[in-house]
């Protein structure tokens, strides 16, 4: 298997920085004088997920910064437990680190909804404002799947064998109708596979499926819904990954939510429905903006880029 090496991160677009617990991959666009928002990506989908969501947040004058998980992507892939806290670590760094600072805009997709809501509890004056698209972090219906992903020894042998399978096969039921979405699969399916091929991928995914904040956040919400902030909370209706039914729990956990469904959609609205998404996020994250403000234009951030020197477990 080939390493992420610093010779193969000069090939990769995008840029890197060394945090205390590693190398992370990152992606800056939009004026650097623009309101900074900071897109979470799920489970296995590393930050190429956020396409067109990116681009639209850049081009409505937001400094947009993207960025790959620990174990995910082109970032590195540290041994030790994938929890919370190293979630919420990186994310604290990253933000420092890049001067983005004092307060940032958080939108979180599945996981990345988890670690939002988890960043925001621990760090409350860190973020000015958050937004969760059919966030995980609360128990799912059982799953004999991930039940057996989550008993030592045998978790690591159905990895090493059907994991990248289960991967896979499980990217299109994050869509409602995947007939219709075929195209954009079919953009994701070479970048997906392209991560796996980095040692410790698969090892990052286990641990965080025994670890990570996919199923204990209840508390972590609660605690957000009583912070005197702004949360918007989106939610596709046909949501198979993070069922639907979820979000009234949701809701009574954070009753300062700004709730919308998207009909027709499944767990990845921003993808299927971006011309109903995107109008929701530019308009809750920087409420200030003209609505008829002309989008600005993308500019090079090469300047701000610090490069090294030498199941359905999809979007989960």
């Amino acid at each position: 298997m080939p390493s992420l090496t610093d010779q193969v991160r000069r090939t990769i677009a995008g840029a890197f920085v060394r945090l205390s617990e590693g190398v992370t991959h990152y992606e800056i666009a939009g004026p650097e004088s623009g309101p900074p928002v900071v897109l979470i990506h799920g489970f296995s989908v590393p930050a190429f997920i956020w396409d067109p969501t990116f681009a639209a947040l850049a081009e409505a004058g937001f400094s947009v910064l993207r960025y790959d998980l620990f174990g995910r992507g082109y970032s590195d892939r540290p041994h030790g437990r994938y929890d919370l806290a190293r979630f919420d670590r990186q994310l604290v760094e990253l933000v420092a680190t890049l001067e983005l600072a004092p307060a940032v805009g958080l939108v979180g997709l599945s996981m990345g909804g988890a670690i939002a809501a988890g960043v925001a509890d621990r760090h409350p004056t860190l973020v000015r404002s958050l937004a969760l698209i059919d966030p995980a972090g609360l128990p799912l219906p059982s799953s004999s799947k991930l039940g057996l992903l989550r008993i030592p020894l045998l978790g690591e042998v159905v990895m090493a064998t059907i994991g990248k399978h289960m991967l896979v096969s499980g990217l299109k039921n994050d869509f409602y109708r995947p007939g219709p979405m075929a195209e954009a699969m079919e953009r994701f399916r070479d970048p997906y596979l392209a991560q796996m091929q980095y040692p410790g991928f698969l090892r990052a995914l286990l641990s965080t499926i025994r670890y990570g904040p996919l199923g204990s956040m209840a508390d972590a919400y609660a605690r957000v819904g009583r912070q005197e902030r702004r949360v918007l909370l989106i939610w596709g209706r046909e949501d198979r990954t993070v069922p639907f039914a979820l979000s009234e729990r949701v809701r009574v956990l954070m009753p300062n939510a700004d709730f919308h469904a998207i009909e027709g959609v499944g767990h990845v609205p921003h993808l299927e429905r971006p011309d109903l998404v995107n109008p929701l996020l530019v308009g809750f994250l920087s409420p200030g903006l003209s609505g008829s403000q002309s989008p600005a234009p993308v500019p090079d951030h090469s300047s701000r880029r610090t490069h090294i020197d030498d199941l359905s477990l999809a979007a989960f």
